[in-house]
């Protein structure tokens, strides 16, 4: 067996475990106010995260392109309170549009 496969393997372990960690916390230890409010917080904090990283980066490096035109077009829309289906529709024909914009 290779390197890669016993690292392969040793990291399906660690994740087995971990998920199977989860289930053997007691219940009252998740439904304090603490263990609440940190998990939303985290959720958030994880979210913005992953909407900053698939905006600005490419690949190693960062990049300023049609997917910040079209989160600003999609703030917009939230901040309107428009719904959801229709920010998402707004955010891909406003990236749409950028790109064909750049390209012509």
């Amino acid at each position: 067996m290779s390197a890669t496969w016993a690292w392969l393997l040793l990291a399906c372990g660690v994740a087995f475990a971990t998920k199977l960690s989860g289930y053997l916390v007691p219940a009252r230890w998740l439904e304090g106010p603490r263990v609440r409010a940190v998990s939303a917080a985290a959720t958030i904090g994880l979210l913005a995260s992953l909407v900053v990283v698939n905006t600005f980066a490419d690949g190693t490096r960062l990049a300023i392109d049609a997917r910040l035109g079209a989160l600003l077009v999609a703030l917009v829309a939230l901040r309107l309170r428009v719904p959801f289906l229709a920010v998402v529709v707004l955010g891909a024909v406003a990236a749409a549009t950028l790109r064909w914009a750049a390209g012509a």
